[in-house]
């Protein structure tokens, strides 16, 4: 089992950036790939980024790319998200996820999901 808990998120102005965190705990975290996945107001959750176990690969949704980037901190069991130019079209609740071989844009290739935090970006 790996208990995932996402912090850092907020209300901001478009234009700011804003980090969030994901916590892990339980099993070895270097194992599992971890992904940002974001659902905002009346839509579908939609993939985000994802970051291998060893942190050495990346891959964005093309929506976030150049603005967002992922980084992750084995030591720590961390998983972060820095996020710049932040628009209003990225209002929405963040969530982690990890899994040992997702499919990188496909949910329900990952197994482990934390409760999710909120960013709202004000125009």
């Amino acid at each position: 089992q790996v208990q995932l808990v996402e912090s850092g998120g907020g209300l901001v102005q478009a234009g700011d950036s804003l980090r969030l965190s994901c916590a892990a705990s339980g099993r070895t975290f270097t194992d599992y790939a971890v992904a940002w996945f974001r659902q905002g107001p009346g839509k579908e959750r939609e993939f985000v980024c994802r970051i291998s176990g060893s942190g050495g690969s990346t891959y964005y949704a093309g929506s976030v790319k150049g603005r967002f980037t992922i980084s992750r901190d084995n030591t720590k069991n961390i998983v972060y998200l820095q996020m710049n130019k932040l628009e209003p079209e990225d209002t929405a609740t963040y969530y982690c996820a990890a899994a040992y071989t997702p499919i990188p844009r496909r949910s329900e290739t990952y197994d482990y999901w934390g409760q999710g935090t909120q960013v709202t970006v004000s125009s």
